[in-house]
């Protein structure tokens, strides 16, 4: 069989050739490998598009790590979480220490006003029972204070008040006047007792216990200073067992002492504690060897121990 070979065809293409790439100088014949075919480049623009198969959904953002800007708002919680902390402890101190002061303020109030009264209470309790004695001597008046002190119209004094004494006036709360009449006395202790008609009505003071008294503890003092009727003085016990001697040598053993004003004329009348009980008999006043006038706020009292003793004495 004979063999057609057209040689047109060589003639007209001749070999294929790989297009020339660089660095090689030997081109590559068809004949030595398989024939790799390539696109000629303008077969790219041509191309058909692709298009998604679906709709496409947008990837979440990205989580943000927590940076600066977290533990900026992080401390500002912080701070204001301490900062509110402080207030509130703040405000609740103020609130407890206000209401502390207040409730001070209250107590001390209420102590004063309640020692007011108790002040106020006892002096309208004992003024009733405190008299103005009148005593007429040789040498001339005198005047001193007593103690109604029981419903017979007993009156305890001091002995140095009706010592020498022609005629006794009594001087009631009232104003009234009456006669009195010397019981007995007790020099000793410079006590006396004067007894006047009972009258309606009468105050008889309740006698205490001087032996309870302590240095601090607020006395009144009640007589006629000066001759100036139902005077009321107010002091405290300066102090207790004090030993004292009188202008006329009588010396006073555990006499009271207070800075509670007596004055002449208070010799004889009342010292009373806040429960209006008798617990001394105001007697005299310290003197000021300098001067050789009264010291201020240095006097004494004959306590009640010595003034039941001298009535049982006097009276029985």
């Amino acid at each position: 069989m004979s063999q057609t070979i057209v040689p047109e065809e060589y003639e007209v293409y001749g070999k294929y050739e790989f297009p020339y790439q660089a660095g090689s100088s030997t081109p590559v014949g068809v004949l030595d490998a398989p024939q790799v075919m390539q696109a000629p480049p303008e077969q790219d623009a041509f191309q058909p598009p692709r298009y998604p198969s679906g709709p496409q959904v947008a990837p979440p953002p990205p989580r943000k790590r927590p940076g600066r800007a977290g533990a900026i708002v992080l401390l500002s919680l912080v701070l204001v979480l301490i900062f509110g902390v402080g207030l509130f402890a703040g405000w609740v101190f103020t609130s407890g220490k206000s209401s502390t002061s207040t409730t001070s303020q209250a107590t001390a109030t209420a102590s004063a006003t309640s020692l007011q009264t108790q002040i106020e209470a006892a002096i309208a309790k004992v003024e009733p029972a405190v008299v103005e004695i009148q005593v007429t001597t040789a040498q001339g008046e005198q005047i001193g204070s007593g103690v109604i002190i029981d419903a017979q119209g007993d009156i305890v004094t001091n002995n140095h008040v009706v010592s020498g004494g022609q005629s006794i006036q009594v001087v009631l709360y009232n104003g009234s006047t009456e006669q009195g009449q010397l019981v007995g006395t007790v020099a000793a202790d410079d006590l006396a007792v004067v007894r006047i008609q009972p009258f309606a009505h009468m105050t008889v003071e309740q006698i205490g216990n001087s032996s309870q008294l302590v240095v601090g503890q607020e006395v009144l003092a009640i007589g006629n200073p000066l001759g100036i009727t139902e005077t009321a003085t107010q002091g405290i016990v300066s102090a207790l067992n004090r030993s004292v001697t009188e202008s006329a040598g009588t010396t006073i053993s555990n006499a009271i002492q207070t800075d509670a004003a007596v004055n002449p004329g208070n010799s004889g009348g009342a010292l009373i504690n806040l429960q209006g009980q008798l617990v001394g008999i105001p007697t005299l006043t310290a003197v000021n060897t300098e001067s050789n006038t009264a010291a201020n706020g240095v006097s004494f009292a004959i306590p009640s121990s010595l003034i039941e003793s001298a009535l049982q004495q006097i009276l029985q």
